[in-house]
């Protein structure tokens, strides 16, 4: 078993921008359509921001026209936390990574075949590396 990430905030904020930071560690959201990865075709993983866990792949990724970047799966289901989110008088699935805790973004049920998931994720918390 790996051993789960853990920093103070102070650590934190000394790694990460303060768009990251309020995204990744304060649970924030990044505007639609303002993300780099958003429109992006690249081919590779998609790693954590604040760890470097490979969470998501290039071939999982889709546009949902949400405005953020969307994937259908992750690259191992261990690699993501589900935590139950009632912010804003909604109910949703919150994706954290489970390797440090960062929040990405959130999961629905309105993505394609096979899964039928779409991983909304912010930009701000991921790091692309080429295969």
């Amino acid at each position: 078993m790996t051993k789960k990430v853990t920093e103070n905030p102070e650590e934190w904020k000394e790694k990460l921008t303060p768009e990251q930071y309020e995204i990744c560690i304060n649970h924030g959201t990044e505007p639609p359509f303002s993300g780099k990865y958003n429109n992006s075709k690249i081919e590779g993983y998609f790693r954590c921001v604040c760890c470097g866990e490979d969470l998501f792949s290039s071939d999982a990724k889709f546009d949902s026209g949400s405005g953020w970047p969307s994937f259908w799966k992750p690259v191992a289901e261990e690699k993501i936390e589900y935590v139950s989110d009632t912010d804003y008088g909604m109910i949703r699935t919150e994706v954290n990574c489970k390797n440090c805790g960062s929040h990405l973004g959130h999961v629905f049920d309105d993505g394609p075949k096979p899964t039928n998931q779409r991983y909304c994720i912010n930009s701000v918390s991921l790091k692309h590396e080429k295969d």
